[in-house]
């Protein structure tokens, strides 16, 4: 049955690869499962024949090791979830241009390069340690969800500082002594925000120990003491804070003088209440004592004459 020529779908699921030969006379596979099968390996110079398979599953085996040489396939969605994979070679999805959702969750992920071209991307459940070496990955992220991605969660574990948090909500500061070590280290981040100024920021500013953001070595490095997250109160943006002291400043001086115009209107107002009724009460009395007067006089002529 597998050697008819064309298979839309083949599901190795819970079964493994029948023999070596299984690819064969199947050039309009679009989908190949191969998920739950327990793998440590996988022939991937098997598919580079597949020119159609646009869905592959390698999901819940245990490849630990993916090689370092790139296939042109036509792959929309890449499943390695539950695996053992530390990294995720370059040149592996260099030439995969319409992958769109690549899931990496539930796996070993220390490091991982600047993928383009991607709309979902799943990395939950990876041990992020979350120090000076993972500062590329966050500002990939950010211009992957300002250009429309998505992601799921990016959890560190190390260290214990930032257990449990985000790394794309862990503000700047915690990383500013990442960023006062070196300026190259700085620049050589910018290989997550455009993959084709590579070799130019390398050339000017060469640093073959600086800890970059995204060519990651997996050979496992010490992590150097001054690149430990430290909490800082300085802004980062100082232009920001004088901006924002600058707001505040107008909004605090607009509302003191409505509160002194409001204060100046009440005193006033008092002033000419008060007025009014001193002038209300002293007409009251000489309008009374002007009575008194005319009904005195009235009695007396009303005496009888002796």
């Amino acid at each position: 049955a597998l050697t008819a020529q064309c298979y839309p779908l083949l599901d190795f699921a819970f079964q493994g690869l029948p023999g070596d030969k299984w690819h064969t006379k199947k050039t309009c596979l679009q989908v190949l499962r191969v998920d739950s099968n327990m793998r440590s390996y996988f022939p991937w110079g098997n598919i580079s024949v597949l020119e159609q398979l646009c869905h592959l599953n390698l999901s819940s085996n245990m490849l630990s090791f993916l090689p370092n040489v790139h296939f042109e396939l036509c792959l929309v969605r890449l499943d390695l979830s539950h695996n053992r994979l530390v990294a995720i070679p370059k040149a592996l999805l260099s030439q995969a241009i319409n992958l769109k959702n690549l899931m990496l969750n539930h796996n070993q992920l220390k490091i991982l390069v600047a993928l383009d071209n991607l709309k979902v991307l799943q990395l939950k459940g990876n041990p992020w340690r979350c120090d000076c070496h993972l500062i590329g990955l966050k500002l990939w992220l950010e211009t992957f969800a300002f250009k429309g991605g998505v992601v799921d969660s990016v959890t560190c574990v190390q260290p214990h500082l930032m257990l449990e948090q985000d790394l794309r909500h862990i503000s700047y500061e915690l990383f500013h002594s990442c960023m006062i070590t070196s300026y190259s280290y700085l620049f050589a981040n910018i290989h997550y925000l455009d993959n084709k100024h590579r070799m130019l920021s390398g050339q000017l500013h060469p640093s073959p120990r600086a800890p970059f953001g995204s060519d990651f070595s997996p050979s496992g490095e010490a992590i150097l003491p001054e690149c430990e997250a430290k909490q800082r109160s300085r802004p980062v943006n100082y232009r920001r804070a004088i901006a924002t002291v600058v707001i505040t400043g107008v909004i605090c001086g607009i509302v003191c003088l409505m509160m002194l115009a409001a204060a100046v209107y009440g005193c006033a107002y008092a002033a000419i209440n008060a007025k009014y009724q001193r002038e209300l009460k002293k007409k009251a009395k000489e309008t009374g004592s002007g009575d008194k007067r005319k009904n005195i006089e009235r009695e007396k002529d009303k005496e009888p004459l002796e």
